[in-house]
């Protein structure tokens, strides 16, 4: 029985740098196959010879696996590529101050707060929690979406230590609260990381957020 007509080759991927490991382990598994293959043929049953079909088959099977890892490799280092790209693209970031809804780290410096309240709203309060998460301010703020600075101090002028703070806007109509909403935050942006292919920013404070929940950016 002729074998050779059943035995096609298989064409070979081209050189990639990026998937030269992938390659190798490829390679070394095809080499193995192809010994698998010979010591198969060679103790088949004389009286029932395995068909020719079947040997290519399974090479058929193997070319699909080796063309999908290759895939998979090229697909990557398309990823790799563009989150760079995107990184590039951000650079300019770095230096401004970012609006998104995270704590303001405090360090003595006022922090710019972005509200958002109600419409309907008759009355709006601004409260302020600290790391641990206890309220250490509550007042009145307009009902106004135009950013407004907290300057980190007591009533008696003392500055309160630093740390991250969170910032809450309390809307409420004739006595009865409507709204209650984390507001944004003004930071500037210190660094722009790639992780898990998403571009994230590093605010001050050691504060990350993705680069799609930034809502606005400025000058710092």
């Amino acid at each position: 029985m002729e074998l050779t007509q059943a035995l096609t080759p298989v064409s070979q991927p081209a050189f990639s740098p990026q998937a030269e490991p992938s390659e190798t382990v490829i390679s070394s598994n095809f080499e193995t196959f192809l010994k698998m293959l010979t010591v198969q043929m060679e103790n088949q049953d004389p009286l029932n010879p395995t068909d020719s079909s079947e040997y290519a088959q399974q090479l058929a099977t193997f070319s699909g696996v080796e063309q999908a890892v290759l895939t998979n490799d090229l697909l990557s280092a398309l990823m790799v590529q563009m989150n760079t790209t995107g990184m590039a693209q951000m650079a300019d970031w770095v230096g401004k101050e970012a609006r998104a809804i995270v704590p303001g780290h405090f360090d003595g410096s006022p922090i710019t707060i972005a509200p958002n309240p109600a419409a309907i709203a008759d009355k709006v309060e601004l409260v302020v929690s600290d790391p641990q998460g206890n309220e250490v301010q509550r007042y009145d703020i307009p009902n106004s979406a135009d950013p407004i600075e907290w300057a980190g101090t007591q009533s008696d002028g003392t500055p309160l230590p630093s740390g991250l703070y969170h910032f809450q806007v309390v809307s409420s109509a004739n006595g009865v609260p409507v709204l209650a909403e984390t507001a944004a935050t003004y930071a500037r942006v210190q660094e722009v990381r790639s992780e898990n292919g998403q571009s994230v920013l590093v605010l001050n404070g050691g504060v990350s957020v993705l680069a799609s929940d930034v809502s606005a950016l400025r000058e710092g």
